[in-house]
């Protein structure tokens, strides 16, 4: 129950594995450096700490977690709650926060509660992750315009009022660099997803400050110098009076961490057809933020949108985010000096991007449409987050997501389904799992884990943009989906229009009774076509293997792994 994903698939890897895992960790690598300093700086911490927390964080996860993909560094979800702790308690407060935050994830873990986050109701964490997306919105104004301000205020509403009245300093040179990032980062996937356009940005804009010798804040100016080497491990000082006040801010970290973590986890199980152990990704993220505070870093959780990157560039087991801590840590060694030359409207501009990735407007939008106890709950978690408290907000959150799970459970008569989703199984206990299929060349199967975590659908789709090329046909399998809301139908024709546009073709695999009824009264059964919607994952592979012109192959109950074909 508690063995690593990576010691579980060794008997897998084979040299052409390791070296398909070893490109995926370069290439997540260098898209993960300018996101690790930006986290940093945002957080109140100096850059260099992101980077320790990418090597250190990511390695532990890859090394000691549950999932065969998960990518472990510094995320913009903690960016509030880091902020306040850095404000009021200092550096050795947040290193202490940071550790108890592990102790908490570890004993977690070892008591099981892994499966137990999949039933918190969606419109909390959209309520507190889009009102997280405000408030790092609001604390990247000041650098993107250039204003002349000692001390930015804490608070929301302080922030604007004190942007409003030092608007006169706005300046222009650090604006145009700001916009220059900005349009880099969102045009750029356009001519290549291979590099990422958060780093051509930084390098463009460097070059542009130094080269024409601009007026403009950067690194160096506000930080100073970047070391480049990992500090020595030293313990933080402790009191029994600083401990009492971390207890909250400690245990918000390792709750956001554990619902970003298995999040991440469950969007990555479907797209390889995989499945995490959550325990065991809790223990990890646990001893990582135990770990790597000790060496100067920040708190740790699974990042989605790097996860999505390995994934998508051939990732498939924990070698991927070893390598992606490795590259981190020799980019650190060889080219750490130069950081200190980034400007701050441009790595503003990267926040800002982040910013609105995390905001979750359409999906904000569509739950406003649904039951009105679940509008409450969203516009009160989102609410107390922006001109609140993100503890208070995950306080009043959990205590609503207690009271909504109990009316949901009261309401739902299929036991067996709790029973299912409560137990913490990896692949190997399914003989139905994708991976005993042959999934042909330009198909991808996506499985949806669950009638009760079917918000993760909307991260998927997030994470689908991160491709250099749109399969030919995507498969999403809902044999877990007994049941399906008006989220959930507005999910799947968001989908369905996504792959209208990349001329990819959609089939349903699985789809139960309610869902199916569902699809029909909603008016999708109709637009994605009767002769695409299937009962199982056999049938929607022959269907895509007739479609790419290739012989059907039937059930495959019995098909062995190449890998394992080969062992025997």
């Amino acid at each position: 129950m508690f063995k690593p994903k990576l010691f579980s698939i060794l008997p897998e890897l084979t040299p052409d594995r390791i070296m398909k895992d070893v490109i995926a960790g370069i290439m997540v690598g260098i898209v993960a450096l300018p996101l690790a300093i930006a986290f940093a700086i945002a957080s109140g911490v100096s850059p260099e700490k992101g980077l320790i927390t990418a090597v250190i964080g990511g390695f532990l996860v890859s090394f000691l977690g549950g999932s065969r993909v998960q990518i472990g560094g510094p995320t913009g979800a903690f960016i509030v709650i880091l902020y306040g702790i850095v404000q009021q308690y200092g550096i050795n407060g947040l290193v202490l926060a940071t550790i108890m935050s592990g102790i908490i994830l570890m004993i977690m873990g070892f008591a099981q509660f892994g499966s137990l986050i999949k039933f918190i109701p969606y419109p909390v964490i959209v309520g507190f992750t889009s009102g997280i997306a405000v408030i790092i919105f609001s604390s990247q104004v000041k650098d993107f315009l250039g204003l002349d301000i000692a001390i930015v205020p804490a608070d929301f509403i302080g922030k604007w009022s004190s942007y409003a009245r030092n608007l006169p300093t706005f300046d222009l040179a650090s604006f145009m660099i700001g916009t220059l990032a900005l349009l880099i980062i969102l045009f750029w996937p356009k001519l290549s997803r291979k590099i990422p356009g958060s780093l051509i940005a930084i390098v463009t804009t460097t070059v542009i400050v130094q080269y024409f010798h601009l007026d403009v804040a950067t690194i160096e100016s506000r930080f100073g110098e970047i070391p480049s080497m990992i500090p020595a491990p030293t313990l933080p000082s402790f009191d029994f009076a600083t401990i009492q006040h971390l207890i909250m801010p400690a245990t918000t970290i390792a709750l956001l961490g554990a619902i970003e973590a298995l999040l991440s986890a469950v969007v990555a199980d479907g797209m390889i057809g995989s499945r995490h152990k959550s325990n065991m990704e809790l223990i990890a993220q646990g001893a990582a933020n135990i770990i790597t505070p000790l060496f100067g870093g920040i708190p740790v959780t699974g990042a989605i949108a790097r996860t999505a990157t390995n994934v998508k560039n051939g990732g498939r087991t924990p070698i991927a985010g070893i390598v992606h801590a490795i590259t981190l840590l020799l980019i650190m060694l060889l080219f750490g000096k130069w950081a200190k030359l980034i400007p701050m409207p441009a790595l503003a501009a990267i926040l800002i991007i982040v910013a609105w990735n995390m905001s979750e407007i359409k999906v904000f939008k569509q739950l406003l449409k649904s039951p009105r106890s679940d509008v409450i709950v969203l516009l009160t978690t989102f609410s107390l987050t922006v001109v609140f408290d993100l503890t208070l907000a995950i306080e009043i959150g959990m205590l609503l997501a207690v009271i909504l799970f109990m009316q949901r459970m009261a309401q739902l008569s299929n036991v067996g389904v709790i029973t299912k989703e409560l137990t913490d199984r990896d692949e190997e206990d399914d003989p139905n799992t994708i991976v005993t299929r042959k999934v042909p060349d330009g198909v991808e199967v996506f499985e949806i884990s669950g009638p009760f975590f079917f918000g993760a659908a909307s991260k998927f789709r997030e994470a689908m943009h991160i491709v250099e090329k749109a399969p030919k046909i995507r498969i999403i399998r809902m044999r877990s989906v007994l049941s399906i809301d008006a989220t959930g139908l507005n999910m799947m024709k968001e989908l369905l229009k996504d792959c209208k546009k990349t001329e990819t073709r959609l089939i349903l695999s699985g789809v139960h009774a309610q869902p199916l009824f569902a699809l029909q009264q909603y008016g999708l059964y109709d637009d994605i076509g009767e002769e695409n919607i299937f009962g199982n994952i056999d049938d929607a592979l022959d269907h895509a293997r007739e479609i790419l012109g290739l012989p059907k192959m039937g059930r495959q109950q019995n098909f062995v792994p190449s890998v394992q074909r080969e062992m025997k």
